[in-house]
């Protein structure tokens, strides 16, 4: 495909921007046996990356390492040049800046190989809006991923204008390759598919907490003991289609569609006044009670690894007879 280099031989990625994702997606590549290379404008990038690799590394193990995974097999580098000498496969994951990922985009592009895909993790900029610098935009691509990257698979994949379309579908058969969920994106949009529906139901969080219909935690409750549960297994399109019976998802919108007019949801975002803020970081406070972060961080990853772990033995067992 292209002049793009064989995924099978690629040994070493860089990671530029080694934040909470750029430091996550550098455990990731770690733990599928790459050498990584860092660049990071802080001055103590390398003692946050070791944090961060350590505080990963438990849980990818659980998931389950390449032959040759090593945690200590990276290295930061003072030189943007020097961070992409060499590599298969490059990563971005600055602050979510536009002048900040446009200017270190093509900074990125002007000391790489031409033959070398550039991966974007923005939330929500368009590879359009961010390679306008870039000498090369044709090997530019979002990459966008879910925080933490080491952990959840997702990655949303997406060109833009002066995008190769075989940049795109290298770069998505590259994240399949080491082990990621991929959609690839069939148009550019804001904030991607993901976020776009993740915005909505915090949107209408918003909204209840702030018109005193619900609180922070009876919102949570409602996701972690309801659809959420479902979720994991098949995602609210097919969770709607099975509601429908054996009509399937005919049956739902037949008998369910006119209720799409009535005032369930409010799509605009509300004013984030100080008193809403305040109340929704109360909220969160009084939820999280004497966990501290590290307490929750590991209460999450070992929910996330339980439900892949289940939903991965379901799909491997052998389908049963009709």
């Amino acid at each position: 495909m292209s002049n793009y280099p064989n995924m099978h031989d690629v040994e070493t990625v860089a990671c530029v921007g080694i934040g909470t994702i750029g430091g996550g997606w550098a455990a990731y590549f770690l733990s599928r046996g790459f050498r990584v290379q860092a660049w990071d404008p802080s001055p103590d990038a390398g003692d946050k990356l070791a944090a961060l690799i350590d505080a990963a590394w438990p849980a990818l193990t659980q998931l389950g390492l390449a032959p040759n995974a090593s945690k200590d097999n990276w290295s930061v580098h003072a030189e943007l040049a020097d961070a992409v000498a060499g590599v298969g496969f490059i990563q971005e994951s600055a602050p979510e800046d536009l002048d900040l990922k446009s200017d270190l985009l093509a900074r990125i592009d002007a000391v790489t190989d031409t033959d070398v895909v550039i991966g974007s993790s923005t939330s929500g900029y368009g590879m359009s809006e961010m390679n306008q610098r870039a000498a090369h935009p044709e090997r530019l691509v979002v990459g966008h991923p879910f925080n933490p990257p080491y952990l959840i698979p997702l990655v949303e994949v997406a060109g833009g204008r002066g995008t190769a379309p075989e940049a795109v579908a290298w770069a998505s058969e590259w994240y399949d390759f080491i082990g990621k969920s991929v959609i690839t994106m069939d148009r550019e949009i804001p904030g991607f598919i993901a976020n776009r529906l993740q915005e909505a139901l915090w949107r209408e969080a918003l909204h209840m907490i702030d018109n005193g219909e619900a609180t922070v935690e009876q919102i949570d409750l409602a996701i972690t003991d309801g659809p959420g549960l479902r979720w994991p297994i098949q995602g609210p399109m097919l969770t709607f289609h099975l509601a429908g019976g054996p009509g399937g998802m005919a049956h739902m919108l037949d008998h369910f569609g006119p209720s799409l007019k009535s005032p369930w949801t409010r799509l605009e975002a509300p004013e984030l006044t100080r008193k809403l803020r305040d109340d929704v970081i109360a909220g969160c406070d009084e939820e999280a009670g004497e966990r501290s972060f590290a307490d929750l961080v590991a209460e999450r990853d070992a929910a996330i690894i339980a439900v892949r772990n289940v939903i991965g033995e379901l799909k491997a067992a052998p389908k049963a007879a009709v």
